[in-house]
C-alpha cells in the first residue's frame, strides 16, 4: 500500500513527543508532511531526514492544508 502523503499540522496529547530538527522534544509542528496507516501517523517534520512514526491515540489535533505529492526524505 503506498501511504497518501498529506501536509498540515499536529498536535500531540501530553507525554507524546516528536524530534524537532534541534534535537529537541516537541509537541506541535506546522508544516508537516504526514501520510495515516492502520492507526499510526507517519510524520516528515521540516529539516528532519527521516520520518517518525506516532500512534492515533497520541493526536490531540491534526489537521490537513493539502495533499503533498512524492514520498518523504529517507536520510
Amino acid at each position: 500500500m503506498t501511504p497518501n502523503w498529506r501536509t498540515g499540522s499536529i498536535e500531540l496529547m501530553a507525554g507524546y513527543t516528536l524530534t524537532g530538527a534541534d534535537g529537541r522534544r516537541i509537541d506541535r509542528a506546522d508544516d508537516i508532511r504526514f501520510a495515516i496507516e492502520g492507526g499510526f501517523i507517519h510524520v516528515q517534520l521540516p529539516d528532519v531526514p527521516y520520518p517518525q512514526v506516532v500512534s492515533a491515540p497520541a493526536l490531540r489535533l491534526l489537521t490537513c492544508t493539502a495533499a503533498a505529492s512524492g514520498q518523504p526524505s529517507s536520510g
